[in-house]
């Protein structure tokens, strides 16, 4: 059994898709914990990435959004009191701009910008067409130690290039039976629909059916080359709400006026909580076009960079921070 009081580093997922993707990607599986407090309902993976022990908890299956993942947040700081720095990774919805060219199973990093602690909390508005949107909150910043480490890898990644893509392959290698769901799906199946096309409402059938690839209907983007990063990496505003986004015209606004590049539905919940690293591995564009063949290769881009990002923060560092639940309680 695992003593909690040696885990100094908190993963939180939200839904088991994202778990499975962080568990093969532990350089060591630890045993359960020896005991958690009494009324922790969350379930634990315990192991090892580089020279951090790491804490892996998932949102209940079917719950999803803010409230949910504050409260598995705060389970597990109430179980492992020594947790010092966060980490929320898994998929989200993507922004595609002129200014950011984020394709699927593309990867983005919560980064503060223009006073935002790199997590933009919204709340819509009650019209349904033309949905309305407002600012709900101030969010907390990310630990120093891992904005440090943030910077640091971004250098490394400009300079020499990344090995994620080589990370994911050889996960799938020893794990045959994953790659399925998790590798990485055709380029052909990643369709940027334009912003007035929208999947009929009253069919469920998968996008490629239902709506085509009509060039008319299609924003069209150059291929990548062997000098783009692959997946690439950006860095920018991170927006969550407890609502699902799929409007590409609300998505085109914020991404315009907010300079959002990617939607989820978790993280709003934990940065005053349980200040952490958002990662995102983007599974679909934030539109009706949803569709499930891009969220197992984005969950594993997403904590492939988070297990490089552990790599390039010296245990020390870590041990230099007050535990979260110390910080959080001393205000």
């Amino acid at each position: 059994m695992s003593n909690p009081d040696d885990y100094t580093v908190g993963w939180i997922c939200a839904i088991s898709t994202e778990s499975v993707a962080a568990r093969v990607l532990l350089d060591e599986e630890h045993a359960q914990p020896t005991s958690v407090s009494p009324h922790d309902n969350n379930g634990y993976t315990l192991g090892k990435v580089g020279n951090h022990n790491v804490v892996i908890a998932v949102l209940p299956d079917g719950e999803y959004g803010i409230a949910s993942a504050a409260s598995v947040a705060s389970d597990m700081l109430h179980s492992f009191p020594n947790v010092r720095i966060g980490l929320m990774v898994g998929i989200g919805g993507g922004a595609p701009s002129l200014k950011h060219d984020i394709r699927l199973g593309d990867i983005v990093v919560s980064a503060p910008r223009e006073g935002n602690s790199g997590v933009f909390q919204y709340a819509f508005g009650k019209t349904i067409q033309d949905q309305s949107f407002h600012q709900t909150g101030f969010l907390n910043q990310p630990p120093t130690v891992l904005r440090s480490a943030v910077s640091q890898l971004r250098g490394a990644y400009e300079s020499d290039g990344h090995q994620l893509q080589q990370t994911i392959n050889s996960v799938l290698e020893k794990k045959k039976r994953l790659c399925k769901k998790y590798k990485r799906p055709e380029s052909s199946s990643d369709r940027l629909y334009r912003s007035g096309f929208t999947h009929p409402p009253d069919h469920n059938g998968a996008c490629v059916a239902v709506c085509g690839d009509d060039p008319s209907n299609l924003i069209s983007r150059p291929e990548r080359t062997e000098d783009d990063d692959d997946p690439t990496i950006h860095y920018g505003l991170i927006a969550s709400a407890d609502q699902l986004m799929k409007d590409a015209s609300v998505r085109d606004t914020l991404a315009k006026d907010r300079d959002v590049l990617c939607f989820e539905m978790e993280a709003a919940g934990l940065m005053n909580r349980f200040p952490c690293l958002v990662i995102r591995g983007i599974c679909d564009y934030s539109d009706t076009h949803k569709n499930k063949e891009w969220q197992g290769y984005a969950a594993m881009a997403a904590a492939a960079y988070a297990k490089d990002l552990l790599g390039r923060i010296h245990p020390n560092r870590v041990e230099a921070e007050k535990s979260i639940r110390d910080m959080i309680s001393s205000g």
